[in-house]
């Protein structure tokens, strides 16, 4: 490393001159890049640059020195890593047992140990700065504010830790700037891992950073969260090695590299930024690539066979939304059943449970937990549906099916909730599908503006109740309006559906999904969900940037993907079963009077290629 005079002399700088921090007494050279510093024993070295690789978004390797190496050349000329840092911080099995100016006096031992040095998310402010974003820490004079965070880190032998990380607050309007001007920078954290409520992250107060300084938000501000260096300290601790350095906060390694020169990752994909949720604020991130492919199966979903007027209750955008706000998702319910036939037994028409199923077969492949809700007086027969779409391979094991009665005013909540406490919601997300929906009158009506209300359970309590609890989302995914959830468009539907003025649902959902069929919505999230999951920047803001790509799942999802052979197998069952087409009640192969092998299976081919392509 250059000399201090000899940076002084090319910056024209004095001791004064420098960016002292007011809280840590930072020192930093202006305009050079800076590194965090991890000395560690030989024998732990190769695990820790696994753990590095592991959790690239937090660590990503700069330079690992050989033992008693005390120089980094690919970072500077002439260090020294024993005084570089001007203090360091020192570790014995685990517990810090003080501050060091120099690591000179350890020179011995430091023959058997070996310097890790990492990037540091404070070398793109500079960037943020050139793409117009505040840099709010900046502005203040004072340290950025780091969290330990309930994220765990991908644990490589004896290192093991949760995630930390570094928060800036972010104008609302520049949240996609900074996401695009931080996501290929290589030798930096890279993209934020989360942008939002800083609950989600495990992080219960702002104002009380855990590492720096407490960062005010301005109003319109969003806390944004990028993986810090700083969790390499917090693995040397529960490591508990009977040795370790690493450099103090505040105090990192100054390298020779000019702040205004990155390597760029070699990802093309450019990001998307989308608010998922309002309470808790949630923005999800996706690639422009993968978002123009969902936006792609939304109209192909989006026509009208039937000639219902759905055009006018379509939403764009609201596919890609749920579907994010899916891939969040811990645990899934699943509501559908319409009996619109009601001189049948079953009353329930085919479209649907298949949807639903669709839906429930992609959650099971990318392993989240899934129930489905419906009718007490149909229990039987959806217990037999899930039967059959396990042997037809539909899904890899059954569903839990559930049903929901109200039998006091805290039925909603006791059953959304553990004890019926809002603060533990048993579901993330709830989709209804094809699902009668409750009118603005208390009764529930099929298009033809009768009412079923005897044939149909409460289920529209869960969603009314979901409205109320933060953490939970909600989807209707349906094609004439008089469906649970539909109530988000109902003015569209009273205005321009038949009976509409009568039929129209008035629960709404936070997202609508309408579609020429409902089944159709359904098979469109199936793959709308694959699509997510092989996005690699979806797929790295979803894992918090530790651990690895989930890419080698990619077969087991490509299985759980709709297709006309089993969609045609199921519907066969359907018939079997006695549940009919909505429209026209035969016990034929179509759906709402509209055959299988001309209009349905097309339709998921064209959703396959799609996704395939």
């Amino acid at each position: 490393m250059w000399t201090l005079y000899q940076k002084f002399t090319v910056l024209g700088a004095t001791v004064c001159s420098l960016a002292l921090n007011s809280t840590l007494n930072n020192f930093t050279i202006p305009g050079y890049k800076q590194a965090s510093v991890v000395i560690l024993h030989k024998s732990l070295a190769d695990d820790f640059e696994k753990f590095c690789h592991a959790n690239s978004g937090a660590l990503p390797l700069l330079y690992r020195s050989k033992p008693g190496e005390w120089k980094c050349p690919s970072l500077s000329s002439d260090s020294d890593t024993r005084t570089d840092c001007l203090q360091y911080r020192k570790y014995e099995h685990g517990a810090f047992t003080g501050s060091l100016r120099s690591l000179k006096d350890y020179s011995e031992q430091l023959k058997d140990m070996v310097a890790f040095y990492l990037g540091c998310s404070s070398n793109f402010e500079k960037v943020l700065q050139a793409a117009g974003i505040p840099v709010r820490n900046i502005e203040q004079k004072c340290n950025i504010s780091m969290y330990k965070t309930a994220v765990p880190c991908y644990s490589i032998s004896n290192f093991c830790c949760n995630l930390v990380v570094a928060m800036r607050p972010i104008p609302e309007s520049k949240l996609e700037a900074a996401v695009l001007a931080t996501s290929e920078l290589k030798e930096a954290p890279g993209a934020p891992i989360h942008m939002g409520n800083p609950g989600l992250l495990g992080i219960q107060d702002l104002s009380k950073p855990d590492y720096g300084d407490s960062v005010h938000l301005q109003p319109g501000d969003i806390p944004v969260f990028w993986a810090c260096s700083v969790t390499g300290i917090e693995a040397v601790i529960n490591c508990r090695s009977p040795l370790a350095f690493t450099h103090s906060f505040g105090y990192m390694f100054n390298t020779d590299l000019k702040n205004d020169r990155f390597a760029l990752r070699s990802s093309r994909e450019v990001p998307q930024v989308h608010c998922i949720s309002q309470d808790p604020l949630h923005y999800s991130m996706v690639s422009a690539e993968a978002a123009k492919k969902i936006k792609t199966l939304e109209s192909l979903i989006g026509i009208d066979p039937g000639n219902r007027g759905i055009v006018h209750l379509l939403r764009p955008g609201e596919l890609l939304k749920t579907c994010l706000s899916l891939s969040h998702a811990r645990s899934v319910l699943i509501t559908t059943g319409f009996p619109t036939h009601f001189n049948y037994e079953p009353p329930e028409e085919n479209d649907g449970p298949p949807g639903a199923l669709a839906i429930a077969a992609m959650l099971q492949a990318l392993e989240k937990d899934v129930a489905i809700v419906t009718d007490q007086r149909a229990t039987d027969l959806n217990k037999k549906i899930i039967e059959e779409a396990v042997q037809i391979g539909i899904l890899k094991e059954p569903v839990p099916l559930l049903s929901y009665q109200r039998e006091s005013a805290n039925s909603a909540l006791t059953f959304l909730c553990e004890n019926g406490n809002p603060r533990r919601p048993r579901f993330d997300h709830l989709i209804a599908i094809e699902r009668a929906g409750m009118a603005a009158d208390g009764n529930y009506y099929n298009a033809r503006k009768v009412n079923i209300k005897h044939l149909v359970d409460p289920i529209d309590e869960l969603f009314l109740a979901a409205q109320t609890i933060p953490g939970i989302t909600t989807t209707g995914v349906g094609d004439g309006g008089n469906e649970l959830g539909m109530g988000k468009v109902k003015d569209s539907v009273k205005k321009h559906i038949k009976n509409g003025d009568v039929i129209a649902c008035d629960v709404a959902a936070d997202f609508a999904v309408v579609a020429g069929v409902s089944n159709w919505g359904g098979y469109a999230i199936a793959c709308a969900l694959y699509i997510l999951s092989t996005c690699e920047i979806h797929n790295c803001y979803l894992r918090r940037a530790v651990g690895f790509s989930q890419s080698p799942k990619k077969t087991v999802w490509l299985s759980a993907l709709p297709s006309v052979t089993k969609e045609e197998k199921l519907l066969k069952a359907l018939v079997q079963l006695g549940v009919r087409s909505g429209a026209s009640a035969s016990l034929e192969m179509e759906v709402d009077a509209l055959p299988f092998y001309n209009t349905h299976a097309p339709l998921i081919e064209k959703l396959l290629h799609e996704v395939q392509h």
